[in-house]
């Protein structure tokens, strides 16, 4: 099972052709999975990700460290 094909099962993101043309998105929001990972790549991390977008805190615990 891929990432996203897990995070799409647990409700965290979804993709809709009408919502930035499909590309995956967590649930409720127009912010790209991708935008996450980026984060995680720069210096700023996970920390920097959740401090520019708190409503999404909960969401990214998941999918950053699936049980």
């Amino acid at each position: 099972m891929t990432l996203n094909n897990l995070l799409k099962t647990q409700g965290i993101i979804h993709s809709d052709p009408e919502i930035m043309s499909g590309v995956p998105v967590f649930v409720g929001t127009r912010v790209p999975l991708q935008t996450l990972f980026d984060y995680l790549e720069s210096e700023g991390g996970l920390a920097e990700f959740i401090n520019d977008f708190p409503y999404l805190e909960t969401q990214t615990m998941i999918a950053t460290f699936p049980q």
